[in-house]
């Protein structure tokens, strides 16, 4: 009888160990997502420092309706270069 007594107390431990496991599995899962949602600022901030300069170049130029032409004189530096460097082809 005593020894029935200890089984059944020892599976009533097992078991409320592993329900508090997936209790604290599910918490972890949780905070991670709800980490991940708040971060999206930061990616999208790592995205765009991961962009080349052509790339950059090339966004705020089309934003501000210039043309390479324009942005060609104001540098100094001819059409063609402008274009090499927004499509990644010459980095000088």
């Amino acid at each position: 009888m005593l020894f029935a007594t200890w089984v059944t107390a020892l599976n009533i431990l097992v078991f409320a160990a592993l329900v508090a496991a997936v209790i604290y599995l599910f918490v972890l899962i949780v905070r991670a997502l709800k980490k991940y949602i708040g971060s999206k600022a930061v990616r999208e901030e790592k995205q765009a420092a991961r962009r080349t300069l052509g790339e950059s170049l090339k966004e705020h130029r089309t934003q501000r309706h210039m043309t390479q032409e324009f942005v060609a004189e104001a540098l100094g530096v001819s059409r063609q270069t402008v274009s090499k460097w927004e499509n990644g082809v010459s980095h000088s």
